[in-house]
């Protein structure tokens, strides 16, 4: 039954059951074994405590349990990534505010994806998950939840070029946090500089 469904840089994700995943970050060579093991178990931790923290807070993510040194298992979400399901969906207004009031949820409660991109959304029924939190920290910095924003934009202007304005206003629309937004136009104008 056992078998990988995901191998990025940082972690392996296994299905371990029909409704069980193991997620566990693997050794860097590179990195001398005490610093490594060091790095994996923190992040590890920490990545298990926002999923537990985001899931007490209502936010849609996998349900966790069986934290180890450098695992976690999670429930396995029979969906579609957002990446994959946006071009066919017929009301993306609709699904974008359904997504921006699940960012404005998780901020609210200082929690910051990290690496919120429509690769880390699935869409299950009519509900939104997000998933690999493996960025994510805690915190309540104006920057961090301006970068997160930066992040989603930036995806959909890459990936979902013919559709990225529609669905980023109604992330704006459903976002609450007014101070958060002006510091996205200065994280952008940052953005702008470094490129030019």
């Amino acid at each position: 039954m056992e078998k990988i469904i995901s191998a990025g840089a940082e972690a392996i994700i296994r299905q371990i059951s029909s409704d069980e995943l193991i997620k566990e970050r693997i050794r860097k060579n590179y990195r001398i074994r005490e610093i490594d093991e060091k790095l994996r178990k923190s992040r590890t931790r920490i990545e298990f405590n926002i999923m537990k923290k985001a899931l007490a807070k209502k936010v849609l993510a996998p349900k966790v349990w069986g934290l180890e040194k450098f695992s976690f298992k999670m429930q396995y979400l029979k969906g579609e990534l957002i990446r994959d399901y946006l071009p066919k969906c017929e009301n993306k207004k609709g699904l974008f505010r359904i997504i921006g009031r699940q960012i404005n949820l998780m901020h609210k409660n200082n929690i910051i994806h990290g690496d919120l991109t429509t690769s880390n959304m699935i869409i299950l029924g009519k509900k939104v998950y997000f998933i690999d939190f493996g960025l994510g920290i805690l915190g309540n910095k104006l920057e961090d939840k301006a970068v997160d924003l930066h992040l989603i934009k930036q995806a959909l202007i890459a990936r979902h070029n013919d559709c990225w304005k529609e669905c980023f206003d109604e992330i704006i629309r459903q976002y609450e946090d007014r101070e958060a937004l002006n510091k996205l136009k200065s994280v952008e104008k940052r953005g702008r500089k470094k490129s030019q």
